[in-house]
């Protein structure tokens, strides 16, 4: 089981390095926001969650998002941050915030189709064109925001799963490139489209995402698995 305290203490220093990384890039503290990776955690542990101060759960799937948020209520808020279906998305949308994990075309309509108020999506970019990852091509983003724009669906933003790679600092031109794609569409396409988000970096380069422009980011086993460790 989770211990509590161990965890406040994991928090709040991830959110204090994800300020420190704030600066370093020029913003003020509090510019980028934790999105624990919910797969870590069993339901029956989520109330732990509460109990240490997480405040944005981030769930890869219906099941686990149902049965943590029966668990929790409106204790804390649930984004999506895994591939979705589309025969799911009529019931995740009820369900979260945000939906980080926009990767197709078929999806963008699905969403509009479900939605019964204009929805804000993140969609996801498929940097370097890896098989093994879904996401919109970056030449191909502008004709989804068109999409997005037919389907009454407002993008707030991009997110990317970057090639793997042990060296954070490898990671930051893959950042880098995602923050100028951004950039480039929020000149050519607000006020359509708020584009104000990033969501980018895991447990193993947060820091570095930060550093590069990200507004969100999705860590979890670098939190939760030193909970479980034994006391020394």
């Amino acid at each position: 089981m989770i211990d509590v305290e161990r965890l406040r203490e994991g928090l709040t220093a991830v959110r204090a390095r994800i300020d420190e990384a704030c600066t370093v890039s020029g913003r003020a503290p509090g510019s980028a926001q934790l999105v624990l990776a919910g797969k870590y955690v069993d339901a029956a542990e989520a109330p732990a969650l509460v109990e240490a101060g997480v405040e944005v759960i981030g769930e890869n799937r219906l099941q686990d998002l149902v049965a943590k948020q029966d668990a929790l209520g409106d204790a804390v808020v649930f984004d999506f941050i895994g591939h979705l279906q589309g025969r799911k998305v009529r019931d995740v949308l009820p369900r979260v915030r945000l939906i980080h994990s926009v990767d197709r075309d078929s999806l963008i309509d699905e969403i509009g189709r479900r939605a019964k108020a204009p929805t804000r999506v993140l969609l996801q970019v498929n940097l370097a064109g890896e098989e093994t990852k879904g996401g919109f091509a970056p030449a191909a983003l502008d004709a989804a925001l068109e999409r997005a724009s037919q389907a009454g669906v407002v993008v707030g933003g991009l997110m990317a799963l970057p090639p793997f790679t042990s060296d954070p600092e490898a990671s930051r031109p893959w950042f880098e490139r995602l923050r100028e794609l951004r950039d480039g569409l929020a000149l050519r396409w607000g006020p359509d489209h708020d584009l104000r988000d990033l969501s980018m970096g895991t447990s193993q380069d947060f820091a570095v995402a930060v550093e590069a422009g990200a507004t969100m980011v999705r860590v979890g086993r670098g939190i939760v698995d030193s909970t479980r460790m034994e006391q020394p």
